[in-house]
């Protein structure tokens, strides 16, 4: 089972270039098209990716903030003094692809990911918007000093998404995310390399530019000795001109998707959560 979804999870990108009839990816509400239009205004949900893109030759950008914990409290600054940074290009090779390259201070991880548009939820037709998502990692924070056998094929991790989404009615956008991702290097030696999980979001608009979003990830094969959690977080999304604000409470402090999938050790129980925001500028 596990090698028939790596397959068709592997096959994505090239059925990708088997669309030839995009529209250009419009951020406003119209009704001069046949596809439904701003399901989400964000690249993200909150830690999942969204069925939007980039449009064709733009560059976006993206500042990504955790701060640490807000149970400590004022000794750490309700986690200011803890924060992970982010900072994330993408750019549109054309409205259906996007390719980015990013830098998380998260385990001193470098990524580099390639997003894609399958198909489109129509109006009177097709009732998804479907688009892949694949991404290689490099967690250069692994220290020979602590795992002293370490080689560079270790810090590897890599991940792949089938985002589907329906854009339900005006307000009211919902998205499902199947997942299989892999770390070279797991911190539990009883986890399983291959990890897989379905991810779960949605936005609802709550005015012209506000929307309240959420998204959680069903871990499917974690360890049972494993401390890690399935991440929830809950957000707002504010849309301003030419970018998006948003703003949100998380139980994971990573943000690539190997990271919060894998390592999330926040838990809502116990106000155990981080404050984080994503601002995104396009050019």
């Amino acid at each position: 089972m596990k090698i028939i979804i790596i397959f068709i999870l592997s096959i994505f990108p090239f059925l990708a270039y088997a669309q030839d009839d995009l529209l250009k990816e419009i951020d406003t509400d119209t009704t001069n098209t046949d596809y439904e239009i701003a399901t989400f205004k964000g690249l993200k949900i909150v830690n999942f990716e969204s069925t939007k893109l980039v449009s064709k030759k733009q560059l976006t950008f993206i500042v990504s903030h955790r701060f640490g914990t807000i149970k400590n409290g004022i000794n750490t600054f309700f986690g200011l003094d803890d924060a992970v940074t982010r900072l994330n290009f993408i750019y549109g090779i054309s409205d259906g692809l996007n390719i980015g390259v990013s830098r998380s201070s998260f385990q001193k991880t470098y990524e580099a990911s390639l997003k894609y548009r399958l198909a489109r939820q129509e109006k009177n037709g097709f009732p998804f918007t479907i688009v892949g998502f694949n991404d290689l990692l490099i967690n250069t924070a692994l220290d020979e000093n602590d795992v002293p056998s370490i080689k560079f094929k270790d810090r590897l991790g890599y991940a792949a998404q089938l985002l589907i989404s329906r854009k339900v009615n005006t307000n009211l956008s919902i998205e499902l995310a199947p997942t299989f991702f892999h770390d070279n290097y797991v911190l539990i030696e009883e986890q399983n390399n291959s990890q897989f999980a379905l991810g779960f979001g949605g936005r609802y608009k709550l005015g012209k530019r506000w929307s309240i979003n959420a998204d959680y990830g069903w871990h499917l094969n974690r360890a049972s000795n494993s401390p890690f959690k399935n991440p929830l977080s809950l957000g707002l999304d504010l849309e301003t001109g030419g970018h998006v604000f948003q703003m949100h409470f998380t139980n994971a402090q990573a943000m690539n998707t190997n990271g919060f999938l894998g390592q999330a050790t926040g838990d809502w129980t116990d106000g155990n959560i981080y404050f984080g925001f994503n601002l995104s500028r396009t050019f």
